[in-house]
């Protein structure tokens, strides 16, 4: 068995039950655009690139009740990669995308800066937050944290840390305006940024959609 299969087992059994859209099908398709920008980044390391990109939600603090639970599920990531073998250099190297990868993260500004590897990881996860099915998972995020779907008396935010970002007091249609619209301009490759055009007019087709519909009640 080689060490990526015996990551994505890992990954399998840790999203098994995910319910806030972070699941098993998202890192699968997060992966898949990690491959496809891989293509065009010869200098990039694809055990790197693919085992972050396997890993990258295992100890989201957004998955866990509380820091010490997200804290404890990193220590166990890892145990298990020294204990499959991985070098002490790559496991620093996973553990620095992952650390510093996030949306939220970049908010803040104190995020690390991510050599290519990181950046292929980012834009894949990034670009998994535009388009369709990016649009399903932010309506599943908002029920499961009881977000209001749309209140037009609500504006969108500008968060500026990720404390503020993280809070529930926002709405699911706000989310476009705060993240997902902002994504097309903070992105690493130019590969991301050919696929990520379609998937941002496809959100603005949706969004101009849904006011049209939500304006039938005045």
């Amino acid at each position: 068995m080689t060490q990526l299969t015996e990551i994505t087992n890992y990954m399998q059994h840790v999203l098994a039950k995910d319910n806030t859209g972070h699941s098993v099908d998202h890192i699968n398709r997060v992966v898949a655009l990690a491959n496809q920008i891989l293509i065009h980044e010869p200098s990039a390391n694809p055990f790197i690139v693919r085992a972050a990109a396997l890993l990258h939600d295992v100890y989201d603090d957004k998955l866990f009740t509380t820091e010490a639970e997200a804290l404890a599920a990193k220590k166990n990531l890892i145990t298990f990669l020294q204990a499959i073998q991985v070098s002490h250099v790559e496991i620093t190297a996973i553990i620095q995308i992952i650390d510093n990868m996030s949306w939220s993260k970049s908010i803040e500004g104190n995020a690390e800066p991510l050599d290519v590897n990181g950046q292929i990881v980012q834009d894949a996860d990034r670009l998994e937050a535009m388009g369709a099915i990016a649009m399903t998972r932010a309506i599943t995020y908002g029920a499961v944290k009881n977000r209001v779907l749309y209140d037009p008396t609500i504006m969108p935010r500008t968060p500026k840390s990720k404390a503020q970002y993280r809070q529930d007091d926002s709405t699911t249609i706000n989310h476009f305006y705060e993240k997902l619209l902002l994504i097309k301009d903070h992105l690493n490759t130019e590969t991301a940024r050919q696929i990520a055009i379609s998937r941002h007019q496809f959100m603005l087709d949706f969004l101009a959609q849904f006011k049209a519909e939500w304006d039938l009640l005045k």
